[in-house]
């Protein structure tokens, strides 16, 4: 054993010896990473607390052959594959494969379908914001389990086809063929990691203030004005899925229970996305969550929107219960030209 291993082994176990700080470390990257397989907010949290512990379980026998990073890794991405083992896969109403809806047809609902879910910008830690996208992630839900442990360590983190193959115990030649099939797929959807923008600028920061205070006036012909013309909308648990900013103001215009200053708005982010928390005035004047929504942009317009109707994610996304009735959006102050913000 040479010295520079001897020394890489030393750190290695250093870093197990004290496993409080190694769960700190990691947490947040092992949960985009679990995240990222599973399509699930709840699941990912899960199957890092499983990694954790069967890496724990493991830590006296670990020999040094990689880094401790790539041995969590390879201990998450296997827990991950037996979580889907016989599962299905998580998809948005929009990617079931169906005919968009009209607003004449009456909402379908299906709580026995594992949706996609949202995450919250704060529970991941990512080196490239743009593989945790909402769309990215739906279109991974449509490659197999094992290739989309492939691509995710392949494109996503960077592993070469020979570490991929020890971490999946399988061999470069599959490796290789199962990154080609899942690149074949995802082209077939338009969708990579370079597909999205990572900040705001100006214009669109404008725009989703705008966005926010059409809800409150419930203003259709603003809302739809800030659409892309081919727009989609969908709501899960609901089937329906809506084509065309026209159609999305008729739903928001006819369906939509709210009327002016019924729907107050409170920012956040979802997936490196911007997002909303929309909440619904009661009899008694106060507002409760109502939807949650995530927002894909195409320059200052939105081109798509996933309003999940899980009045669970108000308290995951750190957004208040309930809104007390005297509440009034703010008015945007205003964004200096030239200046770009992040989305979280």
């Amino acid at each position: 054993m040479t010295e520079q291993t001897t020394d890489t082994t030393t750190a290695a176990t250093d870093e197990l010896a004290d496993f409080d700080a190694l769960t700190s470390r990691y947490q947040r990257e092992l949960m985009a990473h679990c995240y990222r397989m599973s399509g699930s907010l709840h699941e990912a949290e899960d199957l890092v607390q499983e990694t954790f512990l069967r890496a724990w379980k493991a830590s006296a026998g670990f020999q040094g052959r990689s880094s401790v990073r790539t041995w969590l890794y390879r201990i998450a991405t296997n827990v991950c594959l037996t979580n889907l083992e016989g599962r299905p896969r998580r998809p948005l109403p929009a990617g079931l494969g169906t005919a968009d809806s009209t607003v004449n047809e009456a909402l379908a609902e299906d709580h026995e379908v594992p949706w996609l879910e949202p995450v919250p910008d704060a529970a991941v830690e990512v080196e490239q914001r743009d593989t945790i996208r909402l769309a990215f992630v739906a279109a991974l839900q449509h490659l197999p389990a094992r290739q989309r442990a492939v691509l995710i360590l392949r494109d996503v983190l960077r592993w070469t086809a020979a570490e991929t193959a020890t971490a999946l115990d399988t061999t470069t030649a599959a490796v290789n063929s199962a990154l080609q099939r899942a690149h074949a797929q995802l082209a077939d959807r338009h969708l990579s990691p370079d597909t999205v923008e990572p900040h705001l600028d100006a214009d669109q920061q404008r725009m989703l203030d705008a966005y926010l205070q059409a809800f409150w006036a419930k203003d259709v012909d603003t809302i739809v004005g800030l659409l892309t013309y081919d727009a989609t909308w969908d709501m899960p648990p609901f089937l329906n899925w809506y084509r065309g900013a026209d159609a999305i103001g008729d739903l928001i215009g006819t369906k939509c229970p709210g009327g002016v200053h019924d729907m107050p708005m409170l920012r956040t982010s979802a997936n490196g996305q911007p997002a909303f928390g929309l909440y619904m005035r009661q009899p008694d004047g106060t507002f409760t969550p109502f939807q949650f929504q995530v927002l894909q942009l195409d320059g200052d317009r939105v081109r798509h929107v996933t309003a999940f109707f899980d009045h669970r994610l108000f308290e995951r996304f750190g957004l208040p219960a309930s809104l007390p009735a005297d509440y009034r959006p703010e008015e945007p102050a205003a964004t200096p030209a030239g200046t770009a913000r992040t989305t979280g």
